[in-house]
């Protein structure tokens, strides 16, 4: 689900990182399973986290920022 938070979340993935991993991991399951080819984020936070998590897995999906997606003028 495109609402569900990714579980990094600032401090709450220090606190608790068991419940982050699970967040990332489903969210990044589900954009597995969408057959994309690129992650595209407004939060530097979430892609990071999400692609760790996608590179663990063994994905091609490539992580991309916004403001990097509008300045290439896709």
């Amino acid at each position: 689900d495109p609402h569900d938070c990714c579980g990094f979340g600032g401090s709450f993935s220090v606190k608790y990182e068991d419940i982050s991993v699970a967040m990332g991991t489903d969210k990044a399951e589900n954009i597995m399973s969408s057959g994309a080819d690129y992650l595209i984020s407004g939060d530097m936070s979430c892609l990071m986290h999400l692609d760790g998590i996608l590179a663990k897995k063994g994905s091609k999906i490539r992580s991309l920022h916004i403001a990097d997606v509008l300045a290439a003028g896709w």
